[in-house]
């Protein structure tokens, strides 16, 4: 398995391809909240101590019923999802493994370095003989959704032959009645959340894993103390309690959403999903496009993988909008 896997955000590969834009780079490469939350103070003590246990306690508790996480479910704090996905599966004995793709691809990079037997299927029912199965909802690039009775039922068949169903929820914060923590009831599901991505802050690594009780006790454990830096915590638990910013955020992330969709079709690109943070194009002429868009300071996801496919971050604002809508008017259809 190649080992090297692309990810968006990285504007030093963009001015290495593209030189430094003089209008600064738009940067739509990563499906992260372009409106970050910005109530960021932080204390002094949260710098100069150590994180306190009282502290962590009251960020746990907040992100028990910000995910509604129910009491049968445990829930640990990582630095970032990223950290769980790397440490998952040193876990568990090596087993055969099924990734739903196409998906994130460090899920199947993580098991495959960790020495499990790792396949990639196309769907649910492509995943029979795997002892664990993990999947992305909604799933990134294309935003597929898979329907909770049918993970459900999932997860009791893997429950019953001690098998594992891992879900990355990392964009189910635009829609949280995707996730299924709410209706577990001590199946073995293990589920992956980013704070990062929806509150638009990536830089302060936070993420959480949440489910079957003793998974979350091994992770806590092998994760060790002050895994998540006082700042984070306290700034992570005013977040989860900010009711008004994430309603208000899901009702304008949709608004921009929709404006993007309707510059990409008037530049003749159809969306083929995404989410109200991404939106997947197909195009035989995304490398074209890739390129065209970069020379003007635009940078999007492009796929190796798949060279007719790139993704759109949604833009924060109404002038990144038209600043993209210009730049795709400028590209011979």
């Amino acid at each position: 398995m190649n080992n090297k896997i692309y990810h968006g955000g990285d504007l030093q590969d963009a001015e290495a391809r593209f030189g430094r834009p003089d209008a600064g780079w738009l940067d739509l490469s990563t499906g992260i909240n372009a409106n970050a939350y910005q109530n960021t103070n932080v204390s002094e003590s949260s710098l100069t101590q150590l994180p306190q246990n009282a502290a962590l306690d009251t960020l746990l508790a907040a992100a028990r019923h910000y995910y509604r996480v129910g009491e049968s479910s445990a829930i640990a704090a990582a630095p970032g999802s990223q950290s769980v996905l790397q440490l998952l599966p040193s876990l568990l004995d090596q087993t055969d493994v099924a990734v739903i793709g196409p998906t994130y691809a460090e899920h199947a990079k993580t098991w495959s370095d960790s020495g499990h037997n790792v396949s990639i299927a196309e769907d649910i029912a492509d995943t029979n003989s795997a002892n664990v199965v993990a999947l992305v909802n909604p799933n990134n690039p294309d935003g597929r959704i898979f329907g909770l009775p049918v993970l459900l039922d999932l997860a009791r068949s893997l429950t019953a032959r001690q098998g594992l169903l891992v879900i990355d929820e990392a964009f189910a914060d635009t829609d949280p009645a995707t996730s299924i923590l709410p209706e577990l009831r001590r199946e073995s599901v293990l589920v992956i959340r980013s704070f990062g991505k929806f509150f638009g802050l990536p830089g302060l690594r936070l993420g959480f894993a949440a489910g079957a009780s003793d998974l979350v006790e091994k992770l806590q454990h092998r994760l060790g103390p002050w895994s998540v830096p006082g700042p984070t915590i306290e700034i992570g638990t005013r977040a989860l309690h900010d009711h008004a910013w994430t309603e208000g955020t899901r009702r304008a992330l949709a608004v921009r959403c929709d404006a993007l969709l309707r510059i990409l079709k008037t530049a003749g690109l159809q969306s083929i999903g995404g989410t109200t943070l991404f939106q997947l194009v197909e195009d035989v002429r995304a490398p074209d496009i890739f390129t065209a868009l970069g020379k003007a300071g635009i940078f999007v996801r492009r796929f190796p993988e798949n060279s007719h496919w790139l993704r759109f971050g949604v833009p924060c604002s109404d002038a990144d909008l038209e600043r993209l809508q210009r730049a795709l008017y400028c590209i011979k259809p």
